[in-house]
């Protein structure tokens, strides 16, 4: 990959229109604890943490004209980014950097969907382990993110704190003594915070009871999203759920409550789901899995969806302990890969025109 980049060791300023850097690292997410296995994650994909800030005295970013926004990318580059960022940070002009580095960036969920598509002023800010950034001039001035593989929301919390107290040092944020945090769209408003855990749920949808976790959601004020969250599909049974609520309640409770309470609730579901697919009929099971694996391992082209519906299937006799011969770390890595453009600095296809390279990149993964 190379995008506009800048890199910088110590959270600095860096130039704003900076030259081509080192690629990104190969993993998705680092662990925050390498010693041990990602915590729930069999049903766990990934977890993550936002905050939306806005800096006083600044129109949102939907109402500010190209220099003001080109001064708010330069006040954040030059405020000190503490936390993950303590050990390296690399600033990428979005602006500038072509159209398929950018889709490279959301693949590996570091920028949204908007930012990639957006013509504006904006950088995003990403540490040296993949596993924070910030987005700046996305919906809100600035958009803080953590990420780590598996249930980790509460050491995500406290790296998070610690980088928007960095912040505040630096910046003054938008802030009301009744309301919180102000922010561009109503719904963020009062801590700024978003949750979210990516979901494999697999067996619910085999037993038809996804409408568990449609009736949990509404009950608990929660969104579902799609694989890469808002505006995107459920492809290969993979669901977003986050919080909606922000405002009249500290962000120390709204972790607690999804790291102890909802997320474990889903999982419970999973699990249950998948003890009774066992028990009702485990050769039916297997077979699916192991006719995933065998179209994964012959075919000759192969879209998208269909890398990631067969891989779900994979990942489901991985988290159970029916297909030992593909390790599970190994299936959360091609979910990434087989994406068009991370397959496309892969193998040298071209965006769209990636199915027989797709094929021939899974066969060659799991030979």
């Amino acid at each position: 990959m190379t995008p506009s980049e800048s890199g910088s060791t110590g959270g600095g300023p860096a130039n704003s229109t900076p030259s081509s850097g080192a690629p990104l690292h190969t993993s998705r997410l680092v662990r925050i604890d390498d010693t041990q296995p990602p915590p729930d994650a069999d049903c766990v994909l990934s977890s993550r943490i936002r905050l939306a800030r806005n800096l006083l005295g600044f129109h949102f970013v939907n109402k500010a004209s190209p220099p003001m926004l080109a001064d708010v990318v330069h006040r954040v580059q030059s405020a000190r980014l503490g936390g993950p960022f303590t050990g390296g940070v690399r600033w990428v002009n979005v602006q500038a950097t072509a159209a398929g580095d950018r889709l490279l960036l959301f693949e590996r969920n570091l920028i949204s969907r908007p930012f990639v598509e957006a013509q504006h002023p904006r950088g995003v800010a990403i540490s040296s382990d993949e596993t924070a950034s910030v987005m700046v001039n996305e919906e809100d001035h600035l958009r803080l993110q953590m990420l780590a593989p598996g249930l980790q929301l509460v050491p995500l919390a406290e790296r998070m704190f610690a980088l928007d107290a960095e912040l505040e040092h630096a910046l003054e944020f938008a802030f009301h003594p009744r309301f919180g945090y102000l922010t561009a769209c109503p719904t963020n408003v009062g801590t700024g915070m978003r949750i979210s855990a990516m979901l494999h749920l697999p067996a619910l949808r085999l037993l038809e009871e996804l409408d568990k976790v449609q009736r949990a959601a509404k009950d608990l004020h929660l969104a579902v999203r799609g694989f890469h969250g808002e505006g995107t599909d459920a492809l290969g049974d993979f669901f977003q759920v986050s919080n909606q609520v922000t405002l009249g309640r500290s962000e120390h409770d709204i972790v607690e409550e999804f790291s102890s309470v909802i997320v474990p609730r889903f999982i419970a579901y999973e699990r249950a789901a998948r003890k009774a697919l066992l028990e009702r009929d485990a050769a039916s099971l297997d077979d699916r899995i192991y006719r995933a694996l065998g179209i994964l391992r012959t075919c000759r082209l192969l879209t998208l969806d269909e890398a990631i519906k067969f891989l779900s299937r994979l990942r489901l006799g991985a988290s159970t302990g029916r297909l030992t011969e593909v390790p599970l770390a190994l299936i959360d890595r091609l979910l990434l890969e087989v994406q068009p453009a991370h397959l496309s600095r892969a193998t040298g296809c071209e965006l769209g025109e990636d199915r027989a390279a797709r094929a021939e990149f899974v066969r060659r993964s799991l030979r």
